[in-house]
């Protein structure tokens, strides 16, 4: 036999070495995915918190918390000035960003052209890891930067017009709530969650909410189920004909509902749209053409099972999609008188 000659793999061998690699593969995979996951999810809790703190440090500083937007007019009318900069704007000082928040001239308008280098801005700090779209998006020929994180406007009910009373979270339309203001307990109240970028919903739906089924949906002690409150929402003697976009977080620098805010009426995550089980958003009219205005403005994430919410006392919490929907609603007021057990999410 000769010395020299060299054995090789058969082919056999070889496909048995690939076919465990493989196998290999395809077990570390999961694993690396999870813990990837979880360095984001451990990145959006951070920001929450960043949030928390310049939230804490502006109520420190002022006395009282930001508003949601700042609005003139009369009744329920459109109002003759709407100043749509909203609560994440307002604490720019607080976030290490001190000369944007230098820059905005809060008399005028986010949409007029002297303050578009401030709406084109994209902050890491208001953007979830997780968060696929966060591409800026151009609007009236300018750029505007998008948000992973929105307050807590409401929990159906969002705006009543310029005499209407006040929502039952802890941002609204002309008005800045006190620390004392928080009567539930800073602890069982939800000032911040997460949203989609790039969201799609139904908005300019005709009917208000000032007669029918409408404030049902705002009592916590409501005998309606989830499935019943999704059927009230979406039936079509309350919404009629509606504007479809798919824009909704995508200016952090506005105050309204849709852009700058959530709402607690549907869990997190619900997919809520009749057969079609669709991922929309409901807004009955926009606050800035009057009132009352009525929103379905859900808290969603890309993380498994859930989203992370910031709470008035400052901590951040997972909050399951399981969660029960009247649970979450009572989180979502500040003075709602409701007892939550910390078990209950």
């Amino acid at each position: 036999m000769n010395p020299a000659r060299r054995h090789g793999f058969t082919l056999i061998e070889l496909l048995v070495v690939i076919a465990i690699i493989a196998v290999l593969i395809a077990l570390l995979l999961p694993a690396v995915q999870a813990a990837r996951e979880a360095a984001r999810r451990m990145q959006c809790t951070n920001n929450l918190k960043q949030l928390g703190l310049g939230l804490m440090n502006y109520e420190t500083v002022n006395g009282a918390f930001p508003p949601k937007s700042i609005q003139t007019g009369i009744g329920t009318a459109v109002p003759t000035t709407a100043f749509d900069w909203g609560t994440s704007a307002r604490l720019l000082p607080f976030m290490e960003q001190g000369p944007l928040f230098n820059s905005i001239n809060f008399s005028f308008k986010y949409l007029d052209v002297a303050e578009s280098t401030v709406g084109s801005m994209s902050l890491n700090v208001l953007l979830c890891p997780s968060e696929p779209r966060r591409e800026p998006i151009l609007f009236r020929g300018y750029y505007y930067g998008v948000n992973s994180y929105a307050w807590c406007v409401g929990d159906w009910y969002v705006y009543g017009g310029m005499s209407g009373p006040p929502p039952r979270c802890g941002f609204a339309t002309n008005l800045s709530r006190r620390l004392a203001d928080i009567l539930d307990g800073a602890s069982q109240t939800v000032f911040a969650s997460e949203v989609r970028t790039y969201q799609p919903q139904l908005r300019h739906c005709f009917g208000d909410g000032s007669g029918g089924t409408f404030p049902t949906l705002n009592n916590p002690a409501s005998t309606l189920d989830l499935a019943a409150s999704i059927a009230l929402i979406t039936s079509s003697s309350t919404f009629g004909q509606c504007q479809m976009i798919a824009e909704g977080h995508t200016r952090w620098v506005k105050g309204d509902s849709y852009h700058g805010g959530f709402t607690t009426v549907l869990p997190p995550n619900t997919r809520a749209l009749g057969p079609q089980n669709l991922d929309l958003d409901l807004t009955s009219i926009d606050e800035d053409d009057g009132g009352p205005t009525y929103a379905a403005i859900t808290s969603r994430s890309y993380h498994p099972s859930g989203v992370n919410a910031l709470f008035g006392d400052g901590r951040v919490q997972f909050i399951k999609n399981t969660i029960h929907f009247q649970s979450w609603r009572s989180l979502g007021t500040i003075g709602g008188g409701e007892i939550v057990s910390s078990d209950g999410y």
